[in-house]
C-alpha cells in the first residue's frame, strides 16, 4: 500500500521524490512518457535491424505473424506450429483460417541461391519461392506481409505506416537509409526488405558446423553408414542424388548447399490432405515454375519446381513443395520407385498403398531419375544416414536418440518438424 507523502518528514519525501526521478532516468526510453530521443542503437547495424523485422509481429494484419512465425530459429527456420489434419505440411496465415498449398523451404541458406534467370545452357535457375518468381533474398521479403494467405497486410503503405509507429525503426531506418526514407512508401518498404535480406545473408543462418563440416575439416569422423552414404551421394556410377544436390559450392566442398539450384518436375502428387482443408477447387493444379510470371506461362516448364538445399534436411520436414511426404526414407524411396522393378519399392510406406500419381504428369525428369541403379535397404538407410550429417550443430538434439550425431551430445527425440508455406507463398 503507498503511503501519502503528508505523512512523512521533509527529508522522507525528499529522498523518495529524488528516488523515483533517478528511477525514470534508468528505464528504458519506451517506459517514459514525454518526447523523448530515439536513437535506434539497439540495431546498430542493418543486419540486427533486419533480425528485429524478421521477429516483429506488427508487421501482419491481426498483429499475430511474423516472418520468424513460419521460419522458426530454434526449429531450423522452419514453422513447427501443428495444424489439424495436416499437421506441419502447410501455415496458417494471419487471419486465423488460411492455410496456404505450399510448403515454405528453410530460410537458411537461401543466400547461396543465385539471382533468378537462365544459365549458360539455357535452364532457369536461382530465385527464391519454389517457383523462383522472387529474384532476390530483397525481393522474396517483400511477399509475405502483402499476401493475403500469409501476413495479410492491405499494401505498402500499410506496412510502412507499422514501422513507422516504432521510434526505434525511425531512427534505425534513418541512420541506414537517409533521413528522407519515410518520404516515400515504395522507398521504405524496399528498405524494409533489403534489411531482412541483410539479416538472411548473415552468417547466423548459414553456421557451415555440422557433423559432415567437421568430418571435412578433419574434426569428426563419420560412421560406416554415414560414410556409405556420403560416398553414395558423391557418385555418379552408383545414385543419381549429386546430378541435382551437387555437393560442390563456389569454393568447393566447404561451402556446399547440395543443390544446383534448377528446376525440375520429378513427379510429386498433389497432398489430396491440404487441398481438402485448405479451400483448394476439386480441379487445382500446381504448375510450378510455369506459374512464375518471368517464365510466361511456357508449358515446357508445367511442373517444375526448384532443387531444395539438404542442409539440415533431417529436421525441416514434412517433404517436397506441398510436404507430401513426412519422412525421409520414404523421400529417399520415392525417387528409388523410378528405378526398381520390385513391387514392394512401387508403395508408399507411409499409406500402404501404391505411390499416388504425379500431379503434373508432362515434363516429368525422366532421364535424370532413371539414370543410376536401384538402391537395396542397406544404401536407402546409409544416403539417409548422411543426409543427418548436414544438420547444424544447434539442431543436432532435434534428431532421434538412436543417431550417432554429436557423440556425447544429450539428444532429443521430435516429431518431424516443418515448413511454413503459402499458396502463392513459397
Amino acid at each position: 500500500m503507498p503511503v501519502p507523502l503528508s505523512g512523512v518528514s521533509d527529508m522522507v519525501r525528499y529522498f523518495l521524490l529524488t528516488f523515483a526521478a533517478f528511477s525514470m532516468l534508468l528505464l528504458p526510453s519506451a517506459f517514459r512518457g514525454g518526447s523523448v530521443a530515439h536513437s535506434g542503437a539497439n540495431y546498430p547495424t542493418l543486419e540486427k535491424l533486419g533480425e528485429e523485422l524478421f521477429h516483429d509481429t506488427n508487421l501482419s494484419m491481426n498483429r499475430t505473424m511474423a516472418c520468424s512465425t513460419c521460419h522458426t530459429q530454434a526449429n531450423g527456420f522452419t514453422d513447427i506450429r501443428e495444424s489439424e489434419k495436416i499437421g506441419h505440411a502447410v501455415s496458417l496465415g494471419d487471419d486465423g483460417t488460411s492455410l496456404g498449398d505450399r510448403n515454405a523451404p528453410t530460410t537458411a541458406y537461401a543466400k547461396f541461391s543465385p539471382p533468378f534467370g537462365k544459365n549458360e545452357m539455357g535452364e532457369y535457375v536461382g530465385g527464391q519461392f519454389w517457383d523462383g518468381r522472387a529474384s532476390t533474398l530483397e525481393d522474396q521479403a517483400g511477399g509475405p506481409p502483402l499476401n493475403p494467405a500469409e501476413m495479410g497486410m492491405s499494401d505498402k503503405a500499410s506496412v510502412v505506416k507499422r514501422l513507422k509507429e516504432n521510434p526505434d525503426y525511425a531512427s534505425a531506418f534513418g541512420t541506414q537509409f537517409g533521413a528522407d526514407v519515410f518520404q516515400n512508401d515504395e522507398t521504405a518498404f524496399a528498405a524494409m526488405g533489403k534489411a531482412l535480406a541483410a539479416f538472411e545473408r548473415s552468417d547466423a543462418l548459414s553456421t557451415f558446423d555440422s557433423k559432415y563440416d567437421r568430418f571435412l575439416r578433419g574434426e569428426e569422423k563419420l560412421t560406416d553408414q554415414e560414410e556409405l552414404g556420403r560416398v553414395l551421394m558423391s557418385s555418379s556410377q552408383f545414385t543419381n542424388c549429386n546430378t541435382c544436390h551437387t555437393i560442390q559450392g563456389t569454393h568447393g566442398l566447404s561451402d556446399g548447399v547440395f543443390t544446383n539450384h534448377k528446376y525440375f518436375n520429378i513427379g510429386v502428387p498433389a497432398n489430396r490432405d491440404v487441398r481438402t482443408v485448405n479451400g483448394s477447387k476439386p480441379d487445382a493444379v500446381d504448375l510450378g515454375l510455369a506459374q512464375n510470371p518471368a517464365v510466361s506461362g511456357d508449358p515446357a516448364q508445367r511442373g517444375k519446381f526448384k532443387v531444395p538445399s539438404l542442409r539440415n534436411i533431417a529436421v525441416t520436414g514434412p517433404y517436397m513443395h506441398n510436404g507430401v511426404f513426412k519422412d525421409l526414407r520414404t523421400v529417399v524411396l520415392f525417387y528409388v520407385k523410378y528405378k526398381s522393378k520390385k513391387p514392394s519399392r512401387q508403395i508408399n510406406p507411409e499409406t500402404g498403398k501404391a505411390w499416388d500419381v504425379p500431379e503434373v504428369p508432362e515434363n516429368i525428369a525422366m532421364t535424370e531419375l532413371t539414370s543410376a541403379p536401384a538402391l537395396d535397404d542397406k544404401r536407402v538407410d546409409a544416403i539417409v544416414a548422411f543426409l543427418k550429417t548436414l544438420t547444424d550443430r544447434r539442431y543436432e538434439p532435434l534428431l532421434s536418440k538412436d543417431e550417432n550425431i554429436g557423440e556425447g551430445t544429450e539428444q532429443l527425440t521430435v516429431h518431424s518438424i516443418s515448413v511454413a508455406p503459402e499458396n502463392a507463398g513459397k
